[in-house]
């Protein structure tokens, strides 16, 4: 629907209410009632009306530049709400984690660009502490974090994913069909590096153990290739495990070391509008996978 500026730029182009009505699909006097108003709200006549048709009045000729003006930005605008819409031209910046990123995240985006071909999606990988810090300065829109592990930003739990003990196979723990972390600080031991709050870490204090960790490991698929050549065994999260088991023992820890695997952001009204759309899927989508 137009607006009286563009009403009023679709007379002076045809040069005619009549014609500006019909292409526009209104009545002639509906048209005419809007300039009407337009000129009353500029406090100015605008269209001096002749035999010979409509002329602009002086005041007409001073301001027909500047309605023209607004009426191009107010196209301008509802295209790009349009685009917006479709997502057009839209690139959504997220801050992850390997498991997210490799297991929970293409299925999602295959599905999302679906939907919005044009999108795009810039990952950028990292810990908790890292990414709560992009989320911070703004160089991601929203990241994915340990619920318990960041502070001053907007944090939504989307699921919980809990440890398993990984073992190499032929490991005398694997005849268990449960492992306690007792069992595990025994062993020597690989430990996942989650930057400044480890689940692991947290869990072996609160239990009162010192493991032997003779690695720390950033990378969950080098821990697994570690785990398969006996260098020591490990504690993973399930969702970094899966499609992963070959070589290994798997099996669940007693205590249920587990994180609250969230979305985080800064504020949601300045959330860019193709990033609160994902959001919005991911809330939607993530509990049924």
């Amino acid at each position: 629907m137009l607006s009286r500026c563009g009403i009023f730029c679709r007379v002076i182009e045809t040069g005619s209410f009549t014609r500006a009505a019909e292409q526009l699909g209104y009545t002639q006097s509906a048209v005419s009632q809007t300039v009407k108003a337009l000129e009353q709200e500029l406090g100015a006549t605008l269209i001096e009306r002749r035999k010979d048709g409509l002329v602009l009045t002086a005041d007409g000729e001073r301001l027909y530049p500047h309605i023209r003006g607004v009426y191009h930005a107010e196209a301008a605008l509802e295209q790009r709400c349009r685009e917006m819409q479709g997502l057009e031209d839209s690139t959504i910046h997220m801050g992850v984690f390997t498991s997210v990123s490799r297991n929970l995240l293409p299925p999602l985006m295959e599905r999302f660009k679906q939907r919005y071909p044009q999108v795009r999606f810039l990952l950028r990988q990292g810990e908790y502490t890292s990414i709560s810090q992009w989320v911070q300065e703004g160089s991601v829109d929203f990241g994915f974090v340990n619920a318990d592990a960041v502070s001053g930003l907007t944090v939504e739990v989307l699921y919980r994913d809990e440890m398993a003990a990984v073992l190499p196979e032929g490991h005398p723990l694997a005849e268990q069909p449960v492992l306690s972390l007792r069992q595990l600080a025994q062993e020597p031991f690989i430990l996942l590096d989650e930057g400044a709050y480890s689940v692991l870490r947290h869990a072996f204090q609160e239990a009162r153990l010192s493991p032997r960790i003779e690695y720390e490991v950033y990378d969950d698929y080098t821990i697994l290739a570690m785990v398969r050549q006996h260098l020591g065994v490990s504690a993973m999260y399930r969702l970094a495990i899966q499609g992963f088991e070959g070589g290994l023992a798997v099996r669940p820890i007693r205590e249920k070391p587990e994180r609250p695997v969230a979305l985080a952001w800064k504020r949601w009204e300045t959330l860019p509008f193709a990033a609160r759309r994902f959001v919005e899927f991911l809330r939607k989508n993530v509990p049924t996978l």
